[in-house]
C-alpha cells in the first residue's frame, strides 16, 4: 500500500433518475468482463473533493449545509456540513479499509476564500491540504485570481513578493501535492504552465491523472489574472494526453476536470441514472467525447453534488462525480485495476458521495492550524462593522434576486453616486461574486446580529475595484438580455440590481426574449435607448466578465474604491445595534415561469 505520495517523491511527475444512488458502471462488452475475471486485479480507492475555496472553518448559514432525505420522515432536510477539522477526520477514517488510496481534487482548492485563509494568500489552506493527504488536483479558475506567478508560488513555495513572510523565520514551502493544468499554456512559448499529468503506481499498476480547468476561464477571471495564458479545449487536451499516457504504458487514467453539471435534484446523493439523463450542463457533452481509455472523471466548478454515469464515445457508461463545495462532501470512488492490461476495470467502478457531518470528532492537527491562523487574523477579522436583524442570504439563496445581492448593489450605487466618485445612476452585482450569507447567529464572541469584517470579507473576498462606466440605454437593455442569452442562455446569470431598477423576467420564454422589454423601469421611467447612463459594477463585471460584453463596451471609465470597502461602508452607515439592517423586500425583479408563483 502506498502510504506517502508527494510531487517530490512520486513515481513520476511529468513536467511541463432516482435518489440514494451508488453508481455502479457496467460495460456492454462481455469479453471485457471475461478478461477481467481471468486476470488478477488490485483494488484502488480514490477520495475526491472539489471547490474547497479555503473554507478551513465550517462555512456559515445555508452555504454550510447539504440537502438530504430524512429517513424517518422522507422529507428533504438541510444538514450542517463542512469544515477542515471534520473533513480530515472523515477522509482518514475512509482510508482505513482501502487496499490503496489516492486523494484527488478537481480545482478551486483556493481562491474566493474566507479571511482566515485569504489574509495569508491561502497559504493556510495549502498547508491544510498537505496535512489532509491530498495527492493531486487540477487547477480551477479561482487559482488564477491572483495571476499565474502566484499560482506557481503556491506550488513551489517562497514568501509573497509584496507581503513577504507572515511569521519571523518561517518560509512558505509550497504545496506537496501536484497541481495539474494540461490545457493552460504560455501564449509565447506554448508550453503548459504546470504539468499536464501525474503518474504514480498502485500496487504495481501505473495510474495517470490528467488535470484541466474550464476552457472559459478567461471569461470569469479578471484579465490580469490570466494575462499571457491560453486556455485550450478540455476534451481535445484530455484526449491528447490520454494518448500520450497510453504510449508510455499507462493504461489506467483518471481525468480531473474543473467543469461541471447540474443534476435534476439538489439532494446530495441523487442518482442521475445509468445513461446520465438526470444531469445537464457542460460536463455532459465533455464526458461524452473524452477518450474511453479514461476510466473515471472527477469534476467541479458548479458546486453541485452528483455521482452519475454518462456514456463515453462508445456508448459505455462511465463514472462522473462531483462533491459539491466547501468541504461539505467527499466522493469515494472504488475500482479495480487489471494487473495484466494495466487498465481500470470499468464494471468495477463504484462512486458515492458522503456528507462531512459535524458530529464526528475534530482532527486535532487541523484545529491547531485554524487556531494559529485565526489568532493572527483576529485583530482585523473580529472588528464589528455593522448589524443585521436576521439572516440576509446570498450564496445560500436559490432565488434569482438574492437579498444580499440587493444590499450589495444598493451599497455600490450609494458609494459611487457622488459626482466625484463616478456619478453612478444604477448598480449591478454579479451573482457569482456573492460567496456566502450574512448570518444573524454569532460566529464567535461578537454577539448575534453583529457583522464582523471577517464575515463581510467572506461574502466579498475578491476586493475587486469598483468602476463606473457610461452605457447607452440600448446597451443597458442588452446587459439585461445578456443575463439569459448567449453564453448565459442555458445557465442564466441574473445580475443583482440597485433598488431604483425594476423589470420582469419571463422564464417561460427563451433567450433574450425572457426580458420583458416594456417592463424595464429606472427611477420609475422607461429606459431611453439613446440616452446615456452612468453604471456601477466591480472591475470583473465592468470588463465584460461572466458573458456581459455590453459592460466592456462602456466608456468614460472611473475607478473607485474596492467592492469590499463600499460594502462595509454601507453596512456601517445603515445599521446600528439599536437599528439593525433588515433583509430587503426582493421586489426588483419579477419572475414569471419556473421558480415563481406563476408556472
Amino acid at each position: 500500500m502506498l502510504t506517502v505520495r508527494s510531487r517530490r517523491a512520486a513515481f513520476a511527475v511529468v513536467a511541463a433518475a432516482g435518489l440514494f444512488g451508488t453508481v455502479v458502471v457496467p460495460t456492454a462488452a462481455q469479453a471485457a468482463d471475461a478478461n477481467a475475471k481471468r486476470h488478477k486485479t488490485v483494488n484502488l480507492q480514490l477520495l475526491a473533493i472539489n471547490d474547497f475555496h479555503g473554507n478551513l472553518e465550517p462555512p456559515a448559514g445555508s452555504s454550510g449545509t447539504v440537502k438530504e432525505i430524512d429517513p424517518a420522515t422522507g422529507k428533504e432536510i438541510s444538514t450542517p456540513a463542512g469544515g477542515i477539522e471534520y473533513l480530515a477526520t472523515e477522509l482518514r477514517k475512509a482510508r482505513i479499509p482501502a487496499d490503496d488510496s489516492i486523494t484527488v481534487a478537481a480545482g478551486d482548492i483556493v481562491g474566493a476564500s474566507p479571511l482566515t485563509s485569504a489574509l495569508f494568500h491561502d497559504e493556510p489552506t495549502i498547508e491544510a491540504m498537505d496535512k489532509l493527504g491530498l495527492d493531486v488536483t487540477s487547477v480551477g479558475n479561482h487559482e488564477f485570481d491572483q495571476g499565474a506567478a502566484e499560482l506557481l508560488r503556491k506550488q513551489e513555495g517562497g514568501c509573497h513578493p509584496t507581503d513577504g513572510c507572515y511569521e519571523p523565520g518561517r518560509t512558505f514551502k509550497g504545496a506537496n501535492f501536484n497541481y495539474l493544468s494540461a490545457n493552460v499554456t504560455d501564449e509565447k512559448s506554448g508550453k503548459p504552465l504546470l504539468p499536464p499529468y501525474w503518474v504514480t503506481k498502485s500496487q504495481g499498476v501505473k495510474i495517470g491523472f490528467i488535470g484541466v480547468t474550464l476552457e472559459g476561464t478567461p471569461n470569469i477571471v479578471t484579465a490580469e489574472g490570466v494575462k499571457g495564458l491560453k486556455f485550450a479545449n478540455e476534451v481535445t487536451t484530455i484526449n491528447k494526453y490520454a494518448a500520450e499516457l497510453k504510449a508510455k504504458g499507462v493504461n489506467s487514467i483518471v481525468a480531473l476536470v474543473h467543469e461541471g453539471g447540474y443534476p435534476a435534484s439538489s439532494v446530495y446523493n441523487y442518482d442521475c441514472g445509468a445513461a446520465g439523463q438526470g444531469i445537464s450542463g457542460p460536463i455532459v457533452d465533455i464526458a461524452k467525447k473524452i477518450d474511453p481509455a479514461v476510466g473515471a472523471i472527477v469534476t467541479g466548478h458548479t458546486h453541485n453534488a452528483y455521482a452519475c454515469s454518462i456514456p463515453d464515445p462508445n456508448g459505455v457508461p462511465r463514472s462522473v462525480t462531483s462533491a459539491a463545495s466547501f468541504g461539505r462532501l467527499f466522493t469515494e470512488i472504488d475500482m479495480k485495476l487489471d494487473k495484466t492490461t494495466g487498465e481500470i476495470v470499468r464494471p468495477s467502478v463504484k462512486a458515492e458521495n458522503h456528507v462531512v457531518r459535524r458530529t464526528v470528532e475534530k482532527a486535532p492537527d487541523m484545529t491547531a492550524l485554524i487556531d494559529h491562523y485565526a489568532k493572527l487574523a483576529a485583530p482585523k477579522a473580529n472588528r464589528p462593522i455593522g448589524y443585521i436583524s436576521a439572516d440576509i442570504n446570498g450564496r445560500g439563496s436559490s432565488d434569482l434576486e438574492k437579498p444580499l445581492g440587493d444590499v450589495i448593489a444598493d451599497g455600490q450605487l450609494e458609494g459611487l453616486a457622488p459626482a466625484d466618485k463616478g456619478g453612478a445612476q444604477v448598480a449591478f452585482m454579479n451573482p457569482g461574486g456573492l460567496r456566502s450569507d450574512l448570518v444573524h447567529r454569532a460566529s464567535g464572541s461578537e454577539g448575534d446580529g453583529v457583522v464582523t469584517y471577517g464575515e463581510a470579507f467572506t461574502v466579498q473576498p475578491f476586493t475587486n475595484m469598483m468602476q463606473v462606466k457610461t452605457l447607452t440605454g440600448a446597451q443597458l437593455v442588452q446587459l439585461l438580455q445578456q443575463q439569459v442569452s448567449g453564453p448565459n442562455d442555458a445557465a442564466p446569470k441574473i445580475l443583482q440590481v440597485s433598488s431604483n431598477l425594476h423589470y420582469t423576467l419571463d422564464m417561460r420564454r427563451t433567450g433574450a426574449d425572457r426580458v420583458v422589454l416594456d417592463s424595464i423601469r429606472l427611477n420609475g421611467a422607461p429606459v431611453d435607448p439613446a440616452a446615456k447612463y452612468r453604471v456601477a459594477a466591480n472591475e470583473f463585471l465592468a470588463g465584460g466578465g461572466d458573458g456581459f460584453p455590453a459592460f466592456a463596451a462602456g466608456t468614460d471609465k472611473l475607478v473607485g474604491a474596492s467592492d469590499l470597502d463600499v460594502f462595509t461602508a454601507y453596512l456601517a452607515a445603515h445599521s446600528s445595534a439599536a437599528s439593525p439592517l433588515k433583509p430587503p423586500a426582493q421586489d426588483r425583479i419579477k419572475v414569471l415561469g419556473p421558480g415563481s408563483d406563476i408556472d
